[in-house]
């Protein structure tokens, strides 16, 4: 089945804790359960840690591509533009953990003296080497929170690791006040265009109604994509477009070209094309091999 994203109208993605009781979100990766093995782009409010087991992926963080390999890890800050994908299509096993910055927050000084200065400093990631020592131990947290998730104290022991992490980031980052590249008004342009995109991919829409969803001409439209996405704005659509589709090929009282209009396409053939192309499959075929195994 394959693994999809929940996302908000502000196109930040809607994190399912494991309890409702404690921001924390721990999962055993596959990157082959992602349509045509790519997360969609997204952001939230937490952190996030990743931790290669087996294979390799690519890790887009604001349009900065970073290969992670078996033993590397990432650490991406808070409200970052990120996903992972591997355009060869190459398989990766990894550990995701996310964690909201609260737990760090035991009183109005600890955020204002530790959490703030991290995630307003000008590193948007960490790429994480297990040759450097305090990144090496920064990946040893993130395995021993997934050894502990299951424990009857797992929250203790997870927000002891997290803090354990954010003491060595505090400790080796350099705190200088945010960059005007990495807050800058060009992430939030695209964060609004690709916004309006979730909001409206059902309907006909077309490239300069992107733009002016962003404030920009057709032209610089482009060029975000291009840097931040990796693919032009109608490319982008499509995709959307597609993993959407997917949803609703799970649903059995919905046909092909149901599904092909509601997701945004003008009709089941085209729909049926791109799908083809993108999935080597038809969606018939998606449909009988996967959705309802």
């Amino acid at each position: 089945m394959s693994a999809l994203i929940e996302l908000k109208d502000d196109r930040s993605e809607k994190i399912h804790y494991d309890s409702s009781d404690y921001p924390i979100y721990i999962r055993h990766g596959i990157l082959s359960n992602y349509p045509n093995y790519a997360a969609p782009s997204h952001w939230h409010d937490d952190i996030e840690l990743i931790a290669v087991l087996e294979g390799e992926m690519d890790y887009n963080v604001n349009g900065e591509v970073i290969r992670l390999r078996k033993g590397e890890g990432i650490f991406v800050n808070a409200r970052q533009l990120h996903f992972g994908f591997s355009s060869t299509m190459t398989e990766c096993i990894f550990n995701c953990i996310i964690l909201h910055p609260m737990l760090l927050c035991a009183a109005p000084a600890y955020e204002r003296d530790f959490v703030l200065p991290v995630i307003r400093s000008s590193k948007s990631f960490v790429f994480l080497d297990p040759d450097i020592g305090w990144q090496r131990a920064v990946l040893e947290q993130i395995h021993f929170m997934v050894q502990s998730k299951d424990d009857s104290a797992a929250p203790l022991k997870v927000q002891s690791s997290f803090l354990a992490i954010w003491s060595l980031l505090y400790e080796n980052l350099p705190l200088e006040e945010h960059t005007a590249e990495r807050f800058g008004s060009d992430l939030t342009v695209v964060k609004d265009m690709i916004g309006f995109i979730q909001k409206n991919y059902s309907r006909k829409i077309s490239l300069e109604e992107i733009a002016v969803s962003g404030a920009v001409g057709q032209s610089k439209c482009c060029k975000l994509f291009a840097k931040y996405l990796g693919q032009s704005p109608n490319a982008y659509l499509n995709q959307y477009r597609l993993n959407k589709s997917l949803e609703l090929l799970c649903c059995y009282d919905m046909s092909i070209t149901e599904v092909a209009l509601s997701a945004g396409f003008g009709g089941a053939s085209y729909y049926a094309e791109i799908f083809r192309k993108c999935f080597g499959e038809s969606p018939t075929e998606y449909r009988k091999n996967r959705a309802f195994k």
